[in-house]
């Protein structure tokens, strides 16, 4: 990541209107496009489970919060279809692009400090993969470990109707390099803060599909 990346740059009626770097559209709240892809998989009577990402302890927001399984901006002149890039970088996942499951665009408004105002056009997609957790090739750096968690549940949570869920995972030792499996007890506040909308569009989709 690179706060001198250019992204282009949008109206909020999506339409574009010049192209700035990553740190003058967080610092001045311009409207730019991000790539999103939840991976999940189905679990033999436990419906489908999500993989969410555990964002490395050194990232400038929301450091080891637990958040979507695969993101990132999508720079000048890339169209949509080049964020399976991202996929690859991330979790080592060679994917088609043809093989996602579109949920559309969200727009996300989000003033996160006085100084960083993130409003983007997310695309977002799915990807079912029946890989075991321990099988990705996870971007250290970026990311410092892996986790399911069964989607039922993970929607009580947001709902409020349970305090914490179980997340099955893999984890970095950021001493060692070492990866190693990990059971842990989470609550929201270990989590990214995203939309209820944006979640409850994930989940619809997924029960569709």
């Amino acid at each position: 990541m690179s706060l001198y990346e250019m992204f282009d740059i949008f109206n909020n009626r999506m339409e574009k209107i010049g192209t700035a770097s990553r740190s003058e559209a967080h610092l001045l709240g311009l409207w730019h496009q991000t790539f999103h892809c939840w991976v999940y998989r189905e679990t033999d009577g436990q419906g489908p489970s999500l993989l969410f990402q555990l964002r490395d302890a050194k990232k400038d927001t929301y450091p080891s919060l637990l958040d979507i399984s695969c993101a990132g901006h999508l720079l000048t002149g890339e169209r949509v279809e080049d964020g399976i890039r991202e996929l690859k970088e991330e979790l080592g996942l060679d994917v088609s692009f043809n093989a996602l499951h579109s949920c559309g665009v969200f727009v996300d408004d989000n003033t996160i400090t006085k100084t960083l105002i993130d409003r983007e056009f997310c695309h977002v997609f799915l990807y079912e993969c029946a890989k075991d957790v321990s099988e990705y090739d996870f971007q250290v750096n970026e990311v410092s470990g892996l986790y399911f968690i069964n989607m039922d549940e993970f929607q009580q949570l947001i709902q409020g109707d349970i305090e914490s869920v179980e997340a099955e995972g893999i984890t970095l030792n950021g001493s060692t390099g070492e990866r190693y499996e990990e059971n842990r007890v989470v609550s929201l506040r270990d989590f990214v803060p995203h939309q209820k909308g944006y979640y409850d569009l994930i989940l619809s989709e997924i029960r569709k599909l």
